[in-house]
């Protein structure tokens, strides 16, 4: 019989991916690495934890399954609870609000209903697989419902969560129509994490205004329970993505990148989700301009642009590729040449080697979203840059800002000024580019993913001798 885990994670997917034998044509499910999952795979193992989530498919999941030390367990959704819940509440209410409304928010109150049921399901499934006095830690902006739901299930539980995304201003925040149930339901945890200390206060000034509660510092007095919501901003596997960068493959795949692309003199580097969140559309446009103005020509200077697919149902979404797609037609008709594109853009997904490449390939990294809560990207190409070269444009809109002082920050909103600093970024000398180079990496190197998940789990009470472990 399968006794019941002392410790955890509750997030809207797991960490599998379906993937299909060539031979026999059978489903099988393998472990999808990541930061978060090498930051608490350790703490899962030592307590034989389990990780809640949904698989990514709405076809028939496995059972639970034992994988390296950890317990995976799959809850289903369906086809309109993944429409309603996921694509609707989720990414087309709650994460454009979030982002600052860069883009208008949908309302709809089936979407709503939706969305507490499946934060429902997920606190049923939790509340039964957790052992007396369990550590439950919910991630992120799905599952904002779950910490009172499992609270009011489970009163003997301590409860962590962490929004992964920005919280937005108070006076945004006002627009969502289920505002107190969200942030009551947040309020269902023992310690509440976020990205930037202007996240954790967004938030504390919203419980101020929506509530009768009365934040005292960073403490908030729920029913006799004491609530901390403060900042913990998350990292990268700095010292892994180090080792894929440095392997051979990477360094002769980087040389073959350069080479395919005709051997630039300057070759400039965005990837992104394709999101409207990213600043993509303001990106081309500053280099479009450039092209136009002289300052930059091809074949002398290249960029590639990586847009993974996202949230493809959404209509948002399909409506920002046209416009993306069609900007990058624009630019290649007016200025490329035969052979030569300006823009190479790439709309699919990459693994770790392939981006590690492209990150050492790159002589500047473009990260310029309008809004993002970190931006691991950012972190990840200087992790890569095991020489200490490259440069990194940095929207100050990205929490990564707050951190990477070495890199060349830029308002994305102010075109003028993002070609500045594209010009700085390409002619600065390279002992200075070094220097902001090395400084990141040294920042890196201490902060990384480990520290993070130590940091917040500590903060939660999971003994010291199990965060040891991520060290």
């Amino acid at each position: 019989m399968h006794s019941k885990a002392a410790f955890i994670v509750v997030a809207n997917r797991l960490p599998i991916d379906a993937s299909v034998d060539e031979e026999s044509g059978e489903v099988q499910w393998v472990r999808s690495p990541g930061g978060l999952v090498t930051a608490l795979e350790p703490v899962l193992r030592d307590h034989h934890g389990t990780w809640i989530g949904w698989a990514g498919t709405t076809e028939a999941t496995p059972g639970p399954v034992d994988s390296e030390g950890v317990r995976l367990l799959p809850v289903e959704l369906s086809k309109d609870e993944v429409r309603a819940y996921y694509e609707g509440y989720s990414n087309a209410s709650l994460w454009p609000l979030y982002h600052d409304a860069v883009e208008p928010s949908v309302f709809r109150r089936s979407w709503w209903k939706t969305y507490c049921e499946v934060n429902e399901r997920f606190a049923e499934v939790c509340a039964a697989e957790a052992a007396e006095g369990a550590v439950v830690w919910i991630q992120d902006y799905q599952l904002q419902l779950v910490p009172a739901m499992l609270r009011e299930r489970r009163p003997d539980l301590r409860i962590g969560f962490f929004l992964h995304i920005p919280f937005p201003p108070v006076e945004l925040f006002m627009q969502l129509p289920q505002r107190r149930q969200i942030l009551e339901g947040v309020l269902g945890a023992d310690l509440i994490g976020f990205q930037r200390p202007l996240a954790a206060e967004n938030f504390l000034k919203a419980v101020e205004t929506v509530t009768e509660y009365e934040p005292k510092g960073h403490l908030i007095t729920v029913d006799g329970r004491h609530v901390s919501a403060d900042a913990f901003p998350i990292s990268i596997d700095t010292e892994g993505n180090t080792s894929i960068a440095s392997s051979a493959r990477v360094t002769q795949r980087a040389k073959e990148i350069r080479a395919e692309l005709g051997d630039p003199e300057t070759l400039i580097l965005g990837v992104d989700r394709l999101d409207y969140t990213k600043g993509i559309e303001q990106r081309l446009k500053a280099y479009r301009e450039l092209l136009e103005d002289g300052s930059m020509s091809v074949p002398e200077t290249v960029m590639v642009q990586v847009a993974t697919p996202s949230r493809e149902r959404v209509e948002q979404y399909r409506v920002l590729r046209h416009r993306v797609e069609r900007e990058v037609g624009r630019i290649n008709g007016d200025f490329g040449k035969v052979g030569l594109p300006a823009v190479h853009y790439l709309h699919q997904s990459y693994d770790r080697y392939e981006l590690a490449a492209l990150y050492r390939a790159a002589d500047v990294m473009a990260v310029t979203p309008l809004r993002d809560g970190m931006n691991l990207v950012a972190k990840e190409y200087c992790a890569a840059r095991i020489d200490d070269s490259g440069a990194l444009l940095l929207s100050e809109f990205a929490g990564a800002a707050g951190e990477l002082s070495g890199a060349y920050r830029v308002n994305p909103y102010d075109i003028t000024q993002m070609k500045r600093r594209f010009m700085t970024a390409v002619t600065a000398p390279e002992e200075e580019k070094r220097e902001r180079m090395e400084k990141m990496r040294s920042f890196l190197k201490e902060y990384n993913v480990d520290r993070w998940a130590r940091g917040f789990l500590t903060a939660l009470g999971v003994p010291e001798s199990a965060t040891d472990e991520t060290r």
